[in-house]
């Protein structure tokens, strides 16, 4: 039998050193690391944030990490748990295009939390983080949207075996043992979108329950645990189990490992949304700003948009009119462009009830259309229509926004703002001066 996928792997992860990753993949660590410590800010200020903080409090257990919005230290896989949720909570997090896996919420808290515990070396930690988004972005490219296409949220599937690598290799773990975390890690990989339905918050806890479950195989490797190898191939692996009886190329996974960094396609969000829908918010925002235009102006808009993503953001219309809960309006294209068009932005203040309730947005999202467009949908491209009420009309393509970094300090603040006593400014610089853990770390900490 050929070594197993998950083994190969494996035995990159253990062998990675971050003298070998390359600058321009090591340039971004810092820049996610910012990214996930404001994400985890702006989520102790939510419902959801406080009722996992509480459940983890109460559970108590060995004084290891720093729990945000606390004095209390935590065992490190509750930090992970709780950290990780919180990131998520805003779906503010970053994500892969192909695949719509969230790697940071589910790698970063994971890696956080073991270099915290176990006192890692910064150099151990660039590889981890490297490693960890280089796994989710391989396993996720293999399924691309199939995993959402069945009711599986993808995040929940790929999410414990990239937390796993990453912790694995924060604990300097061999080859044979980080295969065990990733082997055991894949075990606990699950997640139904039945939140899509009413809201419910099991979305978040996805990716807290992932990097969770990371650090919970990989320490139980660390003691000798033995978890399957053949867990991404051998005939009763993760895609066998989650796409029975479809074709799955799993030889791709390793193709150019090493020399191909893949990890680094994950996108940065700069709004709280669905991703597909931030294209249409720049295309938007753009219109209004070139044009001088103001939100009476507007007669209409039609969103050209790939078919899989109308699903998520478009269909059915009366769903993505109604802004019942925060999910509805994440996940909701006319609810996010019409507050793009009225306000000039889109920030957390969108998802508060007093935005959701506006009769004004609701008038304006009902102006707001799409049309399905199959060939559209390679990444998160798309093209949008304005029309004004004197019978203008602007056009503009939908695409990806690439990595600006003066939006994402800015968005630190924003979210960074949500947590009392939290010096915003400073700390991002001190996360950006730092490609380590420990700004972090002290930042959370309220140090």
């Amino acid at each position: 039998m050929s070594t197993p996928i998950a083994r190969v792997l494996a035995d990159w992860t253990a062998s990675l050193g971050a003298p070998t990753v390359p600058d321009a993949v090591r340039a971004l660590v810092p820049l996610r690391v910012l990214d996930h410590v404001g994400l985890v800010f702006a989520g102790t200020a939510t419902e959801a944030g406080r009722a996992i903080t509480a459940m983890v409090r109460a559970q108590a257990g060995t004084p290891a990490c720093v729990l945000a919005g606390t004095t209390d230290r935590v065992p490190a896989a509750a930090a992970a748990l709780a950290h990780g949720t919180m990131a998520h909570c805003r779906d503010f997090d970053d994500t892969f295009m192909d695949s719509v896996v969230h790697p940071g919420s589910a790698v970063l808290p994971a890696a956080l939390a073991i270099a915290e515990a176990r006192n890692a070396d910064d150099a151990d930690f660039v590889a981890a983080v490297t490693a960890g988004y280089e796994v989710a972005a391989r396993l996720g490219a293999v399924a691309g949207r199939r995993f959402h296409a069945r009711a599986f949220h993808a995040t929940g599937l790929i999410g414990p075996i990239a937390a796993a690598a990453a912790a694995a290799r924060c604990l300097r773990l061999d080859g044979e043992r980080t295969a065990w975390a990733m082997g055991l890690a894949a075990s606990m990989s699950g997640g139904l979108m039945a939140f899509m339905v009413d809201g419910g918050w099991s979305k978040w806890l996805h990716a807290g329950w992932a990097a969770h479950g990371g650090v919970t195989a990989a320490e139980l490797a660390a003691q000798g645990f033995r978890g399957p190898e053949h867990v991404l191939d051998g005939g009763h692996d993760l895609y066998r189990a989650f796409l029975a009886g479809e074709a799955v190329e799993r030889s791709t996974i390793l193709a150019g490992l090493g020399d191909r960094w893949d990890g680094m396609r994950a996108e940065f969000k700069y709004y709280p949304c669905a991703h597909v829908i931030q294209p249409y918010i720049d295309a938007v925002l753009a219109i209004m700003g070139e044009h001088r235009l103001a939100a009476e102006d507007i007669a209409s808009v039609e969103c050209a948009i790939a078919p899989w993503a109308a699903a998520i953001v478009c269909e059915p219309r009366d769903a993505k009119l109604r802004f019942d809960t925060e999910l509805d309006a994440i996940a909701s294209l006319p609810f996010q462009l019409a507050h793009a068009i009225a306000e000039g932005e889109v920030g957390l203040d969108a998802l508060a009830e007093t935005s959701r309730r506006r009769p004004d947005l609701a008038a304006l999202a009902r102006r707001i259309e799409h049309v399905p467009d199959a060939t559209l949908g390679r990444g998160f491209d798309g093209r949008l229509a304005v029309r004004t009420t004197d019978g203008r009309m602007f056009e503009r393509h939908a695409t990806a926004s690439g990595i600006d970094v003066a939006k994402l300090r800015a968005k630190f603040v924003r979210c960074a703002g949500a947590a009392s006593g939290v010096h915003a400014g400073q700390a991002a610089e001190r996360i950006l001066a730092d490609a380590g853990w420990r700004a972090a770390i002290e930042v959370l900490a309220g140090r």
